[in-house]
């Protein structure tokens, strides 16, 4: 039951092994490598403008994703804190009933 189940063996032949040939001799000069194949794309320059827009476009959306995530919080707390002055209302209404 708690024995490892291991998969079959390999039966597969193993693989040829290649012979490597006699190869010429390599000739002192030879002919240069073609040159890269030259894209389609425009290549993105940032200038010191483009960098700045950059940087301020992050700062702004880093600022507002943590606006909102605090004000989220902030109405959590508060959410919390206004249950709990409930529950301390009427745990003492209940207490106050059951006095009389």
């Amino acid at each position: 039951m708690f024995t490892p189940k291991y998969p079959p063996q390999d039966t597969a032949p193993p693989p040829a092994t290649v012979q490597p040939q006699a190869t010429a001799p390599v000739p002192a000069a030879q002919a240069p490598a073609p040159p890269a194949p030259v894209s389609n794309r425009p290549t993105v320059q940032l200038t010191p403008g483009t960098a700045i827009a950059l940087v301020g476009g992050g700062t702004a959306v880093v600022l507002v994703v943590g606006a909102v995530l605090v004000s989220m919080l902030l109405a959590v707390a508060i959410t919390a804190t206004s249950v709990a002055v409930c529950a301390v209302v009427l745990r003492s209404m209940l207490n106050a009933e059951r006095k009389r």
